[in-house]
């Protein structure tokens, strides 16, 4: 990762790691991390001293909440859980493997992203919305360098905002379990800007 900037503030974000239940749709769906799913974020968190973190914030759901809070005891850090930071709902979706769906709609589904919403889902442009909100909530925070624990499909979308990235885009995005980027944020002015993605 690239190391702290003296005349910037960052924003890491951080994947949860491994869920129990398997690869499958996970939005609203609130499963545990595994124990491997633990260790991948103690991992992507060793270097936590180098990583100057003022503050932790996450989303509620539990494979990211638990860590965050055990983090930032450890850390003597505050903790800040941000609703709209969830993952996307997946509607009739949440806990399906790709296999077990229609092929024609997971077909639509990763090429026209916008104009297919699975069954009772939120759509993608009220998520990307959502995220939006809650990444200016980040941005408004105190904190000048948190670390932010979420969801795959919110780094995307948060990245997506940062470069201005299109729907089908997002999908091109690679963002493994325990993955971190990081955002600088410049303190004159300017735009934020990616650093860093992945380890």
């Amino acid at each position: 990762m690239t190391g702290y900037v003296e005349d910037a503030g960052f924003v890491d974000l951080l994947r949860h790691g491994e869920a129990a239940g398997g690869s499958c749709f996970r939005g609203s769906r609130d499963d545990p991390l595994t124990a491997l799913g633990w260790a991948q974020l103690e991992a992507a968190t060793a270097d936590a001293a180098a990583g100057h973190w003022d503050a932790v914030l996450c989303s509620p759901a539990r494979r990211c909440a638990a860590f965050a809070e055990a983090l930032a005891i450890r850390l003597d850090l505050p903790v800040t859980v941000l609703p709209a930071l969830r993952e996307r709902d997946f509607g009739t979706w949440e806990g399906k493997r790709a296999a077990e769906l229609p092929p024609a709609d997971l077909a639509a589904f990763w090429t026209d992203p916008a104009g297919f919403t699975p069954p009772g889902a939120e759509p993608l442009a009220d998520f990307r919305g959502r995220v939006a909100a809650g990444w200016r909530q980040v941005l408004d925070a105190p904190a000048r360098r948190p670390l932010v624990v979420t969801h795959g499909g919110v780094v995307r979308a948060i990245l997506g905002e940062v470069l201005g990235l299109a729907d089908t885009a997002l999908l091109l995005l690679e963002v493994p379990h325990a993955c971190r980027s990081r955002i600088r944020l410049p303190m004159a002015g300017g735009l934020p800007s990616l650093v860093a993605h992945g380890r």
